[in-house]
């Protein structure tokens, strides 16, 4: 929790002025036994009603000014513990967007998504109350007693006594429930993925028929997880019958205690009311404080998962210029130099040893089986990881020495799953360029072979498209994914696979495009397809990592064993020379 405290550091006025406002409040509620010890020894004792009518009044003056002192403090609190969930959330979405495709492969979404909302939420709710009544309780308990010693000292020792033992027994409590409440998050966790899978690929569960088995498996899930917080609630639970007993134990003493003290004349009868009052104020708090302890508790692991995410440095850092200038630019658009990548915690390099290198307005293609290593060479372009060894550069100077905006300027990517959000087509759209104009949207909507789609949607650039795109069908998405990397002009294309969706009519339409967008592109090709290659400058094949063969179609069929089983696959009836001679 210390290391979510500097973002309190805005509302540290309201931080101080809500327990101070329930310190006021408790000292009105402490002076009560005392005004009611009165009425009991004076007002009942003399039958003086005159003076009963007035302690009445002074009753109800305390209680509209404790109330009024109750709900300034709530007032504070509120807006603190609401501000401080406000901007922790902001800045733990902040550090998220930071983070390199390694710590967000290492975290998993659903882990972010649980810590971005119900971890915060409950952290929120620990803070609120925290500040309303975590002090208020001891202020009450250790105010009681010390009203309590000057009334009989003798009488007080039992609240010497009977508060350590409670507060002992409180946190032990405590400090067994917080690691499983830790616990009980991280099942948490579980769920919220299943859930999150279940729903993105409903489609696939009920093709497969996987109902049934993915009803068991939430249900295997959420078992464990209503299991664990049973049992750590039957834990949390023990507080309140343990406090009622150690608090009715210390009462029946005070009482038989104040009894004889009554008897031998050394205190009134309205005095050892004020007692038993006090004694009853600490049982009341102590049973606020058992509650306040769990939902603490849960605040208290929830801050700490939030900080470990806050704790995890990104391993990517980006320089504040871009060391390039125009007159220094290489003649290779870009060039790999011996790059090996590791995923981590994999077993094996994804990439080895990988060199080659693209001129300015060249078109390459990759190919190679699934899992050789394409889409996580291609990753390495923009930056989305970094390569353990060797080097990727642009115009000469590697990538780490770009800045993000002046990369992602030069980069456009289309990744294999098309991802559009729920806005207008324009607005997606202009995710490439903010400020692009209707002219230049429908410019890349036409090489993209998308002109079509959005001219028959009503409203065309102001068509609403649901989360995900779910209201156009996967080549649409695909083509609208190409037109939003088109609308910026960058100076490297990258088309991860984006046109296994097309049919070949509009997949050679869309690459005769592009080949004629009249500035100097270098495009990358990633396709299982020799098809869509084929007329590429250069041709890179991959064979589990590693660098196969390299150069033009033809090239490649003379030379490369591994191109020529690809080829003979997809073209089994067609001779070499003769694909050669198309």
């Amino acid at each position: 929790m210390k290391k979510l405290l500097p973002y309190l550091k805005r509302y540290t006025m309201e931080s101080i002025l809500a327990p101070l406002f329930k310190l006021l409040e408790v000292c009105i509620d402490l002076l009560v036994p005392l005004v009611v010890a009165r009425m009991i020894n004076i007002g009942v004792v003399n039958n003086d009603r005159g003076f009963l009518l007035r302690c009445f009044l002074v009753l109800i003056f305390m209680a509209l000014v404790g109330l009024a002192f109750s709900i300034t403090a709530q007032f504070f609190a509120a807006k603190a513990s609401t501000g401080f969930a406000a901007d922790l959330r902001q800045a733990v979405f902040d550090h998220i967007q930071g983070f390199s495709f390694t710590e967000l492969d290492t975290l998993g979404a659903d882990t972010m998504i649980t810590r971005l909302t119900d971890d915060i939420h409950q952290v929120q709710t620990g803070v609120n109350l925290g500040l309303r009544l975590l002090l208020r309780s001891p202020f009450v308990v250790f105010g009681a007693m010390v009203m309590a010693f000057t009334i009989d000292v003798s009488c007080a020792w039992v609240f010497a006594v009977a508060i350590p033992v409670l507060f002992a027994a409180v946190f032990a409590i405590m400090l067994v429930s917080i690691p499983l409440y830790q616990k009980a998050q991280s099942g948490l966790d579980r769920i919220t993925r299943l859930t999150r899978e279940n729903l993105t690929g409903v489609r696939v569960v009920r093709a497969f028929c996987r109902e049934e088995h993915s009803v068991r498996e939430f249900e295997e899930g959420n078992q464990a997880l209503t299991r664990l917080n049973e049992f750590v609630g039957r834990i949390s639970a023990l507080l309140n019958p343990v406090t009622y007993v150690l608090i009715n134990i210390a009462a029946v003493w005070l009482i038989h205690r104040g009894a004889l003290q009554v008897s031998v004349g050394r205190i009134a009868q309205g005095d050892v009311v004020a007692l038993n009052n006090y004694m009853l104020q600490i049982i009341a708090e102590l049973i606020k404080l058992a509650s306040l302890i769990i939902t603490l508790t849960k605040s208290l692991a929830c801050a700490g998962r939030v900080s470990s995410v806050l704790a995890q440095k990104a391993t990517m850092d980006y320089p504040e210029e871009t060391a390039i200038s125009r007159e220094n630019r290489s003649a290779a658009a870009l060039r790999f130099d011996h790059v090996t990548f590791t995923y981590q915690n994999a077993g094996a390099p994804s990439l080895c040893d990988i060199s080659f290198q693209a001129l300015r307005g060249q078109t390459i293609g990759i190919i190679g089986g699934t899992g050789s290593g394409k889409s996580t060479l291609v990753s390495l372009i923009p930056r989305f990881y970094d390569p353990q060894q060797g080097s990727v550069s642009l115009d000469g100077v590697d990538v780490r020495s770009y800045t993000r905006k002046a990369l992602c300027e030069k980069v456009g990517v289309v990744q294999q799953r098309s991802v559009l959000f729920q806005d207008s087509i324009r607005d997606n759209l202009r995710w490439g360029k903010e400020n692009a104009s209707d002219e230049e949207l429908w410019e890349a909507l036409e090489k993209a072979q998308a002109k079509e789609i959005v001219e028959a949607k009503p409203g065309t650039l102001d068509f609403r498209l649901e989360q995900g795109g779910r209201n156009l069908s996967g080549g649409q998405k695909q083509r609208l994914s190409i037109a939003r990397a088109l609308v910026k002009k960058p100076e490297i294309l990258i088309l991860d696979d984006s046109s296994s969706a097309l049919d070949f009519a509009t997949d050679a339409a869309l690459r005769k495009s592009i080949r004629s967008l009249g500035y100097p592109v270098t495009t990358f090709l990633v396709s299982q397809r020799i098809a869509c290659i084929r007329q590429a400058d250069q041709i890179l094949v991959l064979d589990n990592g590693h660098l196969a063969g390299c150069g033009t179609h033809e090239e490649l069929l003379e030379s490369c064993a591994l191109y020529q089983e690809i080829y003979d696959s997809q073209f089994p009836g067609e001779g070499r020379k003769e694909g050669n001679a198309q």
